[in-house]
């Protein structure tokens, strides 16, 4: 059953008998540890003006506490981390940067809990929704949603050269409205860090590249081709090393792929529904969230709405459905787990709300009900 918003009073749950039943969860949860959890700051990329939102995270209330404006940037799609937690770095989907036609691609210092700004770049083209760091933290790719290209940048201490490499997609699906042309919606590493992977929405395929990592050059390599019309978004590793899971947006799906470290290929291994049975309105899966044990994966979906929660086999990465569940809001872009594992916070981008969840680590439940804070236009939890 998919549990909906019943109004807009969930945003004040740390007021209703829910968020008493979080708060009790929160203490027993502390009670069993005999510790106390340590406050932990949030980054929210945020879909306007005032980009990066800064928080405080409290998980033994399960709260979260404004802390203003981190970096003015606009219009963040994407926040992640250099290996080493030093840096962070941005995706700004913009159309015009510098007097080019092109998104933004930004770096910070993490100083005491404070962002720094270091550098800030041109990507290819325009509508930069995403970017992605390897582990060795010198090579970052930016995907460009609306210009239908990536680049890849080197990284020195922090900062971002020019870009080194660059590609622009000429495909396009058979969904004329969503697919009318190329649309590079994400960018990932493979688990050995050799190979680069960037899903392209708008041509129904993955882009795969051999990564060059004293030059961050990038060359082509192969493609996995998804289901004509299915608009891959993301694309996600299980701890395991050679299972992958890439969330099909336009159809709401999942393929379930194995990876191949000779040549860094994805092949299909199964393809799961997130749709309940007989729903027919509009849709858009979205997200990807692994617990670090990877017994458990969820997966969010848009429009109607819900989490959806999976059991998985920590060595093949076979998923069994368990159970779809509330997601707090509209539209939740981003979902992560806090650094406990034991609360599933929510980046409900329309309805200004980050939601969080109580989650049980040995079932991977989520708890149907939690409480929300407000956020604009959050569309990226980060926390560090």
């Amino acid at each position: 059953m998919i549990f909906a918003m019943r109004d807009l009073s969930r945003r004040d749950f740390i007021k209703t008998a829910s968020a008493a039943t979080v708060v009790a969860a929160s203490n027993l949860i502390a009670a069993q540890e005999n510790t106390t959890p340590a406050r932990t700051r949030v980054f929210v990329g945020s879909g306007a003006p005032d980009g990066i939102l800064a928080y405080d995270w409290d998980p033994a209330t399960a709260s979260l506490s404004p802390a203003g404006v981190a970096a003015k940037v606009p219009n963040v799609d994407w926040l992640c981390f250099s290996p080493g937690g030093n840096h962070i770095f941005a995706a700004c989907e913009i159309n015009s940067f510098e007097g080019k036609a092109a998104g933004e691609v930004a770096s910070f210092q993490l100083d005491s809990d404070e962002l720094k700004p270091l550098s800030a770049r041109p990507s290819a083209s325009v509508g930069t929704c995403h970017v992605a760091v390897d582990s060795t933290g010198q090579t970052l790719i930016a995907a460009d949603y609306m210009g239908g290209s990536a680049a890849s940048f080197r990284v020195s201490g922090g900062k971002l050269s020019e870009a080194v490499w660059t590609e622009h997609y000429q495909y396009h699906g058979p969904n004329a409205d969503r697919q009318e042309s190329a649309h590079a919606h994400f960018s990932s590493f493979s688990p050995d860090n050799r190979y680069a992977y960037i899903n392209d929405l708008g041509g129904d395929c993955i882009h795969i590249y051999r990564l060059d990592p004293a030059t961050s050059m990038l060359a082509h390599t192969g493609t996995y081709t998804a289901a004509p019309g299915s608009g891959p978004r993301t694309l996600h590793f299980h701890p395991n090393g050679h299972t992958a899971y890439s969330v099909n947006e336009l159809v709401s799906t999942v393929d379930v792929l194995e990876w191949h470290s000779n040549g860094g290929s994805l092949s299909l291994v199964k393809r799961i529904e997130l749709l309940p049975a007989g729903y027919h309105g509009p849709t858009r899966a979205c997200d990807t969230v692994i617990t670090k044990d990877g017994r458990f994966v969820y997966f969010a979906n848009r429009d109607n709405d819900f989490l959806y929660a999976f059991s998985a086999d920590p060595e093949s990465g076979a998923l069994t459905p368990m159970v779809r569940s509330n997601c707090g809001g509209k539209t939740p872009r981003n979902f992560t787990l806090d650094p406990t594992e034991r609360w599933m916070l929510v980046a409900n981008q329309d309805s200004n709300v980050i939601s969080v969840f109580a989650r049980d680590p040995e079932t991977g439940k989520l708890a149907d009900e939690g409480k929300s804070y407000d956020a604009l236009a959050p569309m990226r939890i980060l926390f560090t």
